[in-house]
């Protein structure tokens, strides 16, 4: 079986590179290949996955190259983590919205409209390099924002699943609280990436004792910390919103906040310029504690998950992903892209059905849907007007003047990475 990773020089790939060498017996790989442009980055993180893997006893063989024509031939899967523009980029996403009193983040409202303009045309030259090495290729894509670039993959026909990590922490956190073992939890997990909620937080399954009301009950304290959201507001849910509806549910008070400290990517700069002089270190055969601090918690876990089902293995039977409604939320068209329980196997990601959402989180939902359909166009063909739409059409947003500046400000900060421009 052989693995490439598009982006392997992200200071995140150590993180895959263990979940790879823990959950061999899953996930039996025997050739790995890192491809990223800066060489670099490449060499140091390169050398320790080796390093990990040979310290774990994984037989696997590890490559590196700057080709990814080279490095996605006879890939079984290949994963997508890369970021168009790198740090820099991502810093510019979460300032300038500021300036017009709107949340800069990388996913979310203008700054997350910036990042798919700037990610999507590179994705799907990226793919179509893979469908042509080998058409019966997985594409797993954890770059963002991923529904919008897994809508984008799919609508081009390519094998393509989208995967984010908040559902598994979500898994993870309440396993722990509930003193079970994460694979017993099953979560009503339902909305688009980055806007979700769980519905329900099951045992043994999609049919099984919800026990989200004792969780919200007994730890609602802690699940509303983790959020940064008012325990009041999980009581009156009765769910549990993802942290990123605190962008929707609370945005004067968070631009408040952002205005007052650096940006997390210049936090992340930094912890970067850390890790990859830790990485150099020939001595360093494990991934370091100061990584768990750069985001991805349990990235590593279910993407081996994920190609596992995919690649005929032993994967879980049912994992929240990111592909076609299908109707199974009805209020939505059939082809935009939404982030629940899936069944996956090597034919693919198929939703679960789910419960109906209330109209609290449905309007929300309908209304992001119709942003990432225009905000889609624009990253396929370009020109300010369809930006402006876009941002117009942004539940954050949604205002003549602000669509107008921020609209500005976009092509400005972005023109290197936009062709049209």
């Amino acid at each position: 079986m052989k693995l490439a990773v598009v982006g392997g020089g992200s200071t995140y790939t150590p993180e895959l590179i263990d979940g790879f060498a823990r959950l061999r017996d899953t996930l039996p790989i025997e050739e790995l290949v890192l491809v990223d442009p800066a060489a670099d980055r490449l060499e140091l993180v390169g050398g320790l996955a080796r390093r990990i893997f040979a310290k774990q006893g994984h037989p696997g063989v590890i490559r590196t190259t700057s080709d990814v024509d080279a490095g996605v031939a006879d890939a079984d899967a290949v994963l997508l983590q890369l970021r168009v523009g790198g740090q820099a980029a991502r810093n510019q996403d979460e300032t300038w919205p500021l300036e017009c009193g709107c949340v800069g983040q990388e996913t979310t409202g203008a700054g997350g409209l910036a990042k798919a303009l700037r990610t999507v045309p590179v994705v799907l030259d990226i793919a179509e390099r893979v469908r042509r090495a080998n058409p019966n290729a997985w594409i797993i894509d954890f770059t963002n924002p991923v529904g919008i670039v897994t809508r984008a993959l799919l609508q081009a026909g390519h094998k393509a699943v989208g995967l984010c990590n908040v559902a598994i922490g979500f898994q993870r956190k309440f396993a722990k609280l509930l003193d079970v073992a994460p694979g017993d939890v099953h979560l009503d997990h339902v909305g688009l990436n980055h806007l979700t909620w769980e519905l329900g937080v099951r045992l043994g399954g999609p049919d099984g004792e919800d026990l989200l009301p004792r969780l919200i009950a007994e730890h609602g304290d802690a699940i509303a910390e983790d959020l940064h959201m008012p325990r009041a507001l999980v009581d009156r849910l009765g769910v549990v919103p993802s942290y990123y509806l605190r962008y929707y549910y609370q945005h004067d008070a968070v631009v408040r906040e952002l205005r007052t400290k650096p940006s997390r990517a210049a936090q992340v700069a930094e912890m970067e310029r850390e890790l990859l002089a830790m990485y150099g270190d020939p001595a360093l055969d494990e991934k370091p504690a100061l990584l768990a601090k750069r985001g991805g918690a349990f990235y590593s876990e279910a993407a081996v998950d994920l190609a596992a089902s995919l690649l005929g293995g032993g994967g879980s039977p049912h994992q929240v992903v990111n592909t076609y409604n299908n109707g199974t939320l009805p209020f939505l068209p059939d082809d935009a892209v939404i982030e629940v329980q899936a069944a996956v196997d090597g034919k693919g990601a198929r939703p679960l059905p789910v419960p109906r959402l209330d109209p609290l989180y449905a309007g929300l939902v309908a209304g992001v849907t119709a942003y990432e359909d225009l905000a889609l166009d624009a990253a396929l063909r370009g020109g300010r007007e369809r930006v402006f739409k876009a941002l117009l059409a942004h539940p954050l947003i949604g205002q003549i003047e602000y669509a107008e500046q921020l609209t500005d400000q976009l092509i400005a900060h972005n023109r290197e990475h936009l062709a049209w421009a």
